[in-house]
């Protein structure tokens, strides 16, 4: 085992992608509506994931603002689209406020109003690169299920606060939103068909790749 990382060092790490005054922006209006969104760390990690992926179709769960959502654009392809998916319409109203700041196409980011397992139903299965989990903890095993469906296979599902505020590590920490993540994440790690990995950037990020199955396209 390795000597952990101090704070200086963490910090480092999570401002090592610097975020631009339209990034500001969105955390900004995040502050003011009561959203905590994603940290740089986790951001820049998924903008990674997005490029790597060449992402050209992906889902978001939780708008919030635009903060994730702005991550995620800036590594798909330049044709690539957004779908996000939040409850609250006002935080959409302003996640596409911050898009418009970014320059980014109003075609190629698709807001949908909507509790999450009211509205991934209605989707297309296996036709996304990239599911990001941001909303409501005790329903990310439920999440896991719908972004199998949902994803093509070599494309990956992410799952924010996978550390949730240092509580999942703690046994003795037994509240349902801990509960929940604690158990997606032994899911994903016991999962045939999953290669995952859990980074300590933010407040945690489990990622997990839906391997090629025999039958796959």
């Amino acid at each position: 085992m390795t000597t952990p990382i101090n704070a200086t060092s963490w910090s480092f790490a999570e401002s090592f992608i610097p975020e631009d005054e339209v990034l500001a922006a969105a955390r900004s209006r995040a502050e003011e509506v009561g959203v905590t969104p994603i940290g740089p760390g986790g951001g820049a990690a998924l903008r990674f994931l997005a490029s790597v992926l060449d992402a050209r179709s992906v889902v978001e769960i939780g708008t919030g603002t635009g903060v994730s959502g702005l991550w995620l654009l800036r590594g798909m392809r330049s044709d690539g689209v957004l779908t996000t998916v939040d409850i609250e319409t006002e935080h959409q109203r302003l996640a596409r406020q911050s898009f418009t700041d970014a320059g980014i196409p109003t075609q190629r980011a698709r807001t949908i109003a909507g509790a999450a397992l009211d509205v991934l139903p209605r989707l297309t299965d296996g036709h996304y690169d990239l599911v990001f989990c941001d909303g409501d903890k005790a329903e990310y095993s439920a999440y896991l299920a719908e972004a199998l469906r949902l994803l093509r296979p070599g494309g990956v599902v992410a799952f924010d606060n996978a550390l949730w505020h240092d509580r999942v590590a703690d046994p003795s920490q037994r509240d349902e939103d801990t509960v929940a993540i604690r158990t997606l994440g032994r899911t994903i790690a016991e999962h045939d068909e999953l290669v995952s990995v859990l980074l300590p950037v933010g407040d945690g990020l489990l990622a997990a790749k839906k391997e090629w199955s025999p039958g796959s396209d």
